[in-house]
């Protein structure tokens, strides 16, 4: 077990209509403070969601998604909360809120590689 690491992760969810609770994985962000990694990735199938919700406005939703990218990602372009350590973003950015993005509630593991793990559930998750 010394090769592994624990690390947390949420899925990100677009709830157009949160009264309803709906939604559509859309994305999976994932912090291994061990290893210094925090990462978020996401896809949008534009296609699916206009179905799921004809009403969304899809350039503001990828705007979002690209903030939560930039605050994962840390530095000056996130702003204040960007400057905070990883384990605070992802504190910040899995937080419950009541908006369009939302988050899973988070889940732990032990993984080697934080990229090999993110990939795998953003296929598991996201993709399939």
């Amino acid at each position: 077990m010394q090769d592994k690491h624990l690390f947390e992760y949420a899925v990100i969810r677009v709830v157009p209509r949160v009264e309803r609770e709906e939604f559509l994985n859309v994305g999976v962000i994932l912090l291994c403070s061990k290893q210094k990694f925090l990462k978020m990735l996401y896809h949008l199938d534009r296609e699916r969601l206009q179905v799921f919700a004809k009403e969304l406005d899809m350039e503001a939703l990828e705007e979002n998604l690209r903030s939560f990218q930039r605050i994962a990602l840390g530095g000056i372009d996130a702003g204040p909360i960007g400057e905070l350590d990883a384990a605070s973003r992802f504190r910040w950015l899995t937080a419950t809120r009541s908006t369009v993005v939302q988050t899973s509630k988070v889940h732990p593991g032990f993984c080697g590689n934080g990229d090999d793990t993110l990939g795998r559930l953003y296929n598991q998750l996201v993709l399939q």
